[in-house]
């Protein structure tokens, strides 16, 4: 089906852009961008790491077992998991 879509000046021209880099057509890129909006994928359940104490502060949840070793990889994996 053929449309006429009117965009800001700005927003066409970055598409145009990012169509060319990844070598494909507006139509394909607009087409796949639609499809994520309108049919976005499940969301994957993500392992709560926090709990929330009786001040209101999250901390890290503590595992089965005991010991927990905090490092900056650690960290920033949470970060990533938690979209921070």
């Amino acid at each position: 089906m053929k449309t006429t879509l009117e965009l800001p000046d700005d927003l066409f021209v970055e598409a145009k852009a990012v169509a060319a880099r990844r070598r494909i057509t507006l139509k394909t890129l607009f087409t796949r961008a639609l499809e994520r909006e309108l049919r976005p994928e499940p969301a994957q359940p993500v392992a709560d790491h926090f709990e929330i104490d009786p001040h209101g502060w999250p901390v890290l949840k503590r595992q089965p077992g005991g010991k927990v070793f905090i490092t900056n990889e650690f960290i920033n994996e949470l970060r990533e998991s938690e979209g921070i």
